[in-house]
Protein backbone atom coordinates (compact mmCIF):
# COMPACT_ATOMS: atom_id res chain seq x y z
CA UNK A 1 0.00 0.00 0.00
CA UNK A 2 1.56 3.52 -1.22
CA UNK A 3 0.03 5.13 1.50
CA UNK A 4 -0.32 3.55 4.79
CA UNK A 5 -2.04 5.99 6.76
CA UNK A 6 -4.87 6.86 4.70
CA UNK A 7 -8.36 5.59 6.07
CA UNK A 8 -9.63 5.66 2.16
CA UNK A 9 -6.87 3.15 1.26
CA UNK A 10 -7.81 1.21 4.41
CA UNK A 11 -11.15 0.97 3.84
CA UNK A 12 -10.19 -0.29 -0.08
CA UNK A 13 -7.56 -3.10 1.23
CA UNK A 14 -9.50 -4.31 4.27
CA UNK A 15 -13.09 -3.01 4.37
CA UNK A 16 -14.41 -6.29 3.25
CA UNK A 17 -12.39 -8.25 5.86
CA UNK A 18 -13.39 -6.05 8.64
CA UNK A 19 -17.01 -5.91 7.58
CA UNK A 20 -17.08 -9.64 7.24
CA UNK A 21 -15.52 -10.16 10.94
CA UNK A 22 -18.32 -7.44 12.32
CA UNK A 23 -21.02 -9.44 10.67
CA UNK A 24 -19.94 -12.64 11.80
CA UNK A 25 -19.84 -11.09 15.89
CA UNK A 26 -22.73 -8.96 15.59
CA UNK A 27 -25.45 -10.17 12.78
CA UNK A 28 -26.63 -7.08 12.00
CA UNK A 29 -25.73 -5.31 8.62
CA UNK A 30 -26.31 -1.69 10.09
CA UNK A 31 -24.15 -2.11 12.74
CA UNK A 32 -21.64 -4.31 11.33
CA UNK A 33 -21.11 -1.24 9.06
CA UNK A 34 -21.40 1.42 11.88
CA UNK A 35 -18.59 -0.55 13.46
CA UNK A 36 -16.65 -0.10 10.34
CA UNK A 37 -16.85 3.48 10.02
CA UNK A 38 -16.01 3.46 13.90
CA UNK A 39 -12.68 1.73 13.70
CA UNK A 40 -11.44 3.51 10.37
CA UNK A 41 -12.19 6.87 12.38
CA UNK A 42 -10.54 5.21 15.59
CA UNK A 43 -7.37 4.48 13.50
CA UNK A 44 -7.25 7.31 11.21
CA UNK A 45 -7.11 9.21 14.71
CA UNK A 46 -4.69 6.90 16.28
CA UNK A 47 -2.13 6.28 13.37
CA UNK A 48 0.52 8.11 15.24
CA UNK A 49 0.58 5.34 17.85
CA UNK A 50 0.63 2.72 15.28
CA UNK A 51 3.92 1.25 16.04
CA UNK A 52 4.08 -1.21 13.00
CA UNK A 53 4.32 -3.94 15.08
CA UNK A 54 1.51 -5.85 13.18
CA UNK A 55 0.30 -5.20 9.97
CA UNK A 56 -2.22 -2.62 9.56
CA UNK A 57 -5.14 -5.23 8.66
CA UNK A 58 -4.01 -6.64 12.35
CA UNK A 59 -3.65 -3.57 14.52
CA UNK A 60 -7.90 -2.94 11.99
CA UNK A 61 -8.91 -5.98 13.80
CA UNK A 62 -7.82 -5.10 17.46
CA UNK A 63 -9.31 -2.20 16.97
CA UNK A 64 -12.89 -3.50 15.55
CA UNK A 65 -12.67 -5.84 18.45
CA UNK A 66 -12.37 -3.46 20.93
CA UNK A 67 -15.39 -1.32 19.10
CA UNK A 68 -17.58 -4.46 19.09
CA UNK A 69 -16.70 -5.51 22.41
CA UNK A 70 -17.49 -1.56 23.43
CA UNK A 71 -20.92 -2.07 22.06
CA UNK A 72 -21.73 -5.32 23.32
CA UNK A 73 -20.84 -3.86 27.31
CA UNK A 74 -22.98 -0.32 26.52
CA UNK A 75 -26.01 -3.22 25.23
CA UNK A 76 -25.83 -5.12 28.30
CA UNK A 77 -25.51 -2.07 31.04
CA UNK A 78 -28.62 -0.23 29.08
CA UNK A 79 -31.26 -3.26 29.47
CA UNK A 80 -33.49 -3.62 32.02
CA UNK A 81 -32.48 -7.15 33.40
CA UNK A 82 -36.33 -8.26 35.26
CA UNK A 83 -38.16 -7.42 31.84
CA UNK A 84 -35.90 -9.82 30.13
CA UNK A 85 -35.84 -12.95 32.98
CA UNK A 86 -39.82 -12.15 32.58
CA UNK A 87 -40.07 -12.55 28.98
CA UNK A 88 -37.28 -15.75 29.10
CA UNK A 89 -39.00 -18.48 26.99
CA UNK A 90 -36.97 -21.33 28.57
CA UNK A 91 -39.01 -20.70 31.95
CA UNK A 92 -41.60 -23.03 30.30
CA UNK A 93 -39.26 -26.21 30.38
CA UNK A 94 -39.37 -26.22 33.98
CA UNK A 95 -41.91 -26.84 36.95
CA UNK A 96 -42.38 -24.11 39.71
CA UNK A 97 -40.04 -26.50 41.54
CA UNK A 98 -37.40 -26.66 39.21
CA UNK A 99 -38.13 -30.39 37.79
CA UNK A 100 -38.34 -30.86 33.46
CA UNK A 101 -41.91 -29.99 32.38
CA UNK A 102 -41.44 -32.54 29.63
CA UNK A 103 -37.69 -34.28 29.27
CA UNK A 104 -36.13 -34.08 26.30
CA UNK A 105 -35.74 -37.38 23.61
CA UNK A 106 -32.42 -37.69 22.63
CA UNK A 107 -31.83 -37.09 18.56
CA UNK A 108 -31.13 -39.86 16.10
CA UNK A 109 -29.37 -37.96 13.40
CA UNK A 110 -25.35 -38.10 12.87
CA UNK A 111 -24.02 -34.48 14.35
CA UNK A 112 -20.85 -35.04 11.87
CA UNK A 113 -23.83 -35.13 8.77
CA UNK A 114 -26.20 -32.56 10.30
CA UNK A 115 -22.75 -29.86 10.12
CA UNK A 116 -22.61 -31.38 6.39
CA UNK A 117 -26.34 -30.24 5.56
CA UNK A 118 -26.77 -26.21 4.24
CA UNK A 119 -30.87 -27.14 5.34
CA UNK A 120 -30.14 -27.47 8.82
CA UNK A 121 -27.90 -24.96 8.95
CA UNK A 122 -30.35 -22.56 7.88
CA UNK A 123 -32.75 -23.76 10.51
CA UNK A 124 -30.45 -23.64 13.29
CA UNK A 125 -29.65 -20.11 12.31
CA UNK A 126 -33.71 -19.24 12.38
CA UNK A 127 -33.90 -20.94 16.00
CA UNK A 128 -30.81 -19.12 16.86
CA UNK A 129 -32.38 -15.35 15.64
CA UNK A 130 -35.36 -16.47 17.88
CA UNK A 131 -33.19 -16.29 21.55
CA UNK A 132 -33.41 -13.10 23.58
CA UNK A 133 -30.79 -10.79 22.33
CA UNK A 134 -28.30 -11.74 25.33
CA UNK A 135 -28.71 -15.36 25.22
CA UNK A 136 -27.91 -15.15 21.34
CA UNK A 137 -25.05 -12.75 21.50
CA UNK A 138 -23.31 -15.94 24.19
CA UNK A 139 -24.21 -18.55 22.45
CA UNK A 140 -22.99 -17.12 19.14
CA UNK A 141 -19.91 -15.66 20.82
CA UNK A 142 -19.53 -19.27 22.89
CA UNK A 143 -20.49 -22.11 21.00
CA UNK A 144 -19.92 -20.67 17.76
CA UNK A 145 -17.47 -18.42 17.50
CA UNK A 146 -15.34 -20.57 20.30
CA UNK A 147 -14.23 -17.89 22.48
CA UNK A 148 -12.87 -18.47 26.02
CA UNK A 149 -15.11 -18.25 28.91
CA UNK A 150 -13.12 -15.31 30.32
CA UNK A 151 -13.05 -13.88 27.09
CA UNK A 152 -16.93 -13.64 26.92
CA UNK A 153 -17.47 -12.81 30.73
CA UNK A 154 -15.53 -10.11 30.18
CA UNK A 155 -16.95 -8.84 26.99
CA UNK A 156 -20.46 -8.87 28.01
CA UNK A 157 -19.64 -7.94 31.54
CA UNK A 158 -21.16 -10.93 33.51
CA UNK A 159 -19.86 -13.39 35.34
CA UNK A 160 -19.50 -17.10 34.46
CA UNK A 161 -22.21 -18.26 36.50
CA UNK A 162 -24.09 -16.24 34.41
CA UNK A 163 -22.87 -16.89 31.16
CA UNK A 164 -23.21 -20.54 31.80
CA UNK A 165 -27.30 -19.68 33.15
CA UNK A 166 -27.70 -18.18 29.81
CA UNK A 167 -26.02 -20.92 27.54
CA UNK A 168 -28.29 -23.38 29.48
CA UNK A 169 -31.23 -21.63 28.38
CA UNK A 170 -30.12 -20.92 24.81
CA UNK A 171 -29.80 -24.41 24.52
CA UNK A 172 -32.74 -25.80 25.97
CA UNK A 173 -34.81 -23.40 24.12
CA UNK A 174 -32.99 -23.97 20.35
CA UNK A 175 -33.60 -27.82 21.36
CA UNK A 176 -37.31 -27.09 21.69
CA UNK A 177 -36.88 -25.19 18.59
CA UNK A 178 -34.73 -27.91 16.29
CA UNK A 179 -37.01 -30.38 17.75
CA UNK A 180 -39.59 -28.29 16.34
CA UNK A 181 -38.70 -27.24 13.04
CA UNK A 182 -36.06 -30.49 12.39
CA UNK A 183 -36.12 -33.40 13.87
CA UNK A 184 -40.07 -34.04 14.72
CA UNK A 185 -40.43 -32.33 11.23
CA UNK A 186 -39.60 -35.36 9.70
CA UNK A 187 -36.49 -33.52 7.34
CA UNK A 188 -34.59 -35.39 5.43
CA UNK A 189 -31.04 -35.15 6.18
Amino acid sequence: MNNPDNPHAWLKEHGDYLYRYAMSRLHNEELAQDMLQETLLAGWKGYDKFAGQSSIRTWLVGILKHKIIDYIRREIRGRNLKDAVESDPTSAFFNANGSWSEAPNAWKENPEDLCKNEQFHKTLELCISRLPEKQQLVFRMRDIVGEDTPTVCKCCDITSTHLHVLLHRARLTLRKCLNMHWFEKGTDS
